[in-house]
Order: structure tokens, then C-alpha cells, then sequence
């Protein structure tokens, strides 16, 4: 699990930066990791939307996938309907809190090459998605 930061700053600390929970994007779909990738590529085309919010039992936020990367594993020869979204993203992935500077979020999505990125709270529940302009 990578957290981009651990410590809140005083918005007063630098009034340039924004914070992330003023730019963040609604979670959207939020899915258990048990789910297959199929079901989740049906739920993605549903809700119209190119990524889900993945979280464990617990209602952990644990990852984010994308359309992308579920339809390249379907897509591969090993892909059989048994595989879970656990088994293709591995352990807890990136994410980054609602009280981190956007430059701080912006500078760990860039050197992480990350899209876009789950924004949780103190208790790890997804709050919402920073996804870079380019």
C-alpha cells in the first residue's frame, strides 16, 4: 500500500495548493474484489464509467481498475470466467487522502504513472477519484 500522504498541512501553509477533496472526482461504482472480471466489465458498461473503485470485505479501498487493464486480461490466453479482480491486482494498491495537496497527489500520480488514483478517508473508505488532465 503506498499513501502519498500521512500528515494533513494547514490549507494556510501554502494557499496556492489545493486540497485534493476540492478537485476529487465522486468515487463512482465501488466493487468487492471477489467479483469476476467479467461481472465487472458488465457493471463498468452499465454505469458508463472507464474505472471502478475496488475494495475488500471490509469495504476497504484497496485498488482502482480500469476498463483497459480488465479487457487486456480477458482478452489474454490464461483468462478463464473464474478470475477475480483480486487475483489480477494484487495486493493494496496507490491511493492518497482527501487532505493532501493536489501538488503532492499530482507529483506521486506522475512518478507512480497512475491515471487516476482513489481518494480514501482516515478509516481507508473511498471518498473519491483525482484523475490528471493531460
Amino acid at each position: 500500500m503506498t499513501l502519498v500522504q500521512m500528515q494533513p498541512r494547514p490549507a494556510s501553509a501554502n494557499p496556492r495548493h489545493r486540497m485534493v477533496a476540492e478537485v476529487m472526482d465522486a468515487a463512482g461504482p465501488q466493487v468487492c474484489d471477489d467479483m469476476s472480471v467479467e461481472v465487472a466489465l458488465s457493471v463498468m458498461a452499465a454505469a458508463r464509467t472507464g474505472r471502478l473503485v475496488v475494495c475488500d470485505q471490509d469495504g476497504q479501498c484497496t485498488n482502482l481498475v480500469t476498463r483497459t487493464e480488465l479487457t487486456t486480461v480477458r482478452d489474454s490466453s490464461a483468462y478463464t470466467d473464474r478470475v477475480r479482480l483480486r487475483e489480477i491486482l494484487g495486493d493494496h494498491g496507490s491511493f492518497t487522502t482527501s487532505v493532501a495537496t493536489m501538488a503532492e497527489a499530482e507529483y506521486a500520480m506522475r512518478h507512480l504513472r497512475l491515471g487516476a488514483l482513489p481518494v480514501v478517508d482516515g478509516q481507508g473508505s473511498a471518498l473519491g477519484v483525482l484523475a490528471l488532465s493531460r
